[in-house]
């Protein structure tokens, strides 16, 4: 069975820079698993890796989609699996990296994902109706089709894509997850987790990361992406990073307050990361709170050995 290794965990951790460290000593080709970073033009606000950060590593799955583009779970699955597949024929070490949990765990684990007919009018028609009675109503609409819910009421796109479920199959999406069917996985994989046990650390790395973003042109870049239509679209258009400053560039919050809001979102989305990784006992974790970037490496590469026998 074909090896694949995954470094997950929390945003700002630190995983692009070790699984390029790790790609450089194991001779690999690293394979994005953050959802954002799949699209062009969103590239600050994503933190995706310039290529001078790259460091002559190969990055796959990075600006393959148009911000317009839908790409589900299912989508990058059946992507991920064929990037693999070529990075393996290359010789090399296929090494995921990102921070969406749902999307590593669907491709290691193979799962198989029931198909349906997407309807875009249906969407858009859902996604205007989020815009005129908000997340609560929405979320309360899904309460009353599926009471067992466990959709975070705080995640748009997670609420209209169950309701979308609900109407275009008359099944909640738990019935509807529980037919897709779990295949054996075609991977063996290792799961690196970066994490602070000091959540207060991390945040502090959140709040600094969102500065230098704004001092690396993240504005601009909002700007740009606005022009482009990106607030009409259903999946680029709810990216943190960018919808925060809507209301700047509306003209009906300051640039403090979009920016507070910013960091704001960013550590709610670490926390709610941490609680998906922590479910899953086959990652191997690394603690970040006091240990070097020299250490972090040399603890990887461990694991690494030892996964790939060496």
């Amino acid at each position: 069975m074909s090896k694949v290794i995954a470094i997950v965990g929390p945003t700002a951790s630190g995983k692009t820079s070790l699984s390029i460290a790790l790609a450089k000593k194991y001779g690999g080709e690293i394979i994005s698993a953050d959802s954002m970073q799949f699209y062009r033009c969103m590239n600050i606000g994503t933190a995706k890796p310039d290529m001078a950060e790259r460091d002559g590593i190969p990055h796959r799955m990075i600006d393959i989609l148009d911000i317009t583009e839908s790409f589900s779970v299912s989508d990058f699955c059946e992507r991920c699996d064929r990037e693999v597949q070529e990075v393996q024929n290359l010789g090399k070490l296929p090494i995921m990296c990102g921070g969406t949990g749902f999307y590593v765990d669907s491709f290691l684990d193979g799962i198989k994902f029931g198909q349906f007919e997407n309807d875009p009018e249906l969407r858009d028609r859902l996604y205007k109706e989020l815009d005129e009675v908000g997340i609560d109503a929405m979320y309360e609409r899904l309460c009353s089709v599926d009471p067992e819910n466990t959709v975070d009421r705080h995640n748009p796109k997670r609420v209209i894509r169950a309701l979308e479920v609900y109407e275009l199959t008359g099944k909640t999406l738990g019935e509807w997850n529980a037919e897709s069917k779990l295949e054996p996985p075609k991977h063996q994989s290792l799961i690196i987790g970066l994490r602070y046990n000091d959540r207060e650390r991390l945040y502090e790395r959140i709040n600094k990361r969102v500065d230098i973003m704004l001092e690396m042109g993240l504005l601009d870049e909002v700007k740009q992406l606005i022009s482009m239509g990106i607030k009409d679209t259903v999946t680029a258009g709810q990216a943190i990073g960018y919808k925060e400053y809507y209301p700047y560039f509306d003209g009906t919050m300051t640039l403090e307050e979009c920016t507070e809001k910013l960091k704001q979102e960013s550590r709610k989305y670490a926390k709610r990361q941490m609680t998906w990784f922590k479910r899953n006992p086959k990652i191997k974790w690394i603690d970040l709170d006091d240990i070097t970037a020299e250490e972090i490496i040399a603890t990887a590469s461990g694991y690494v050995d030892e996964f790939l026998g060496e």
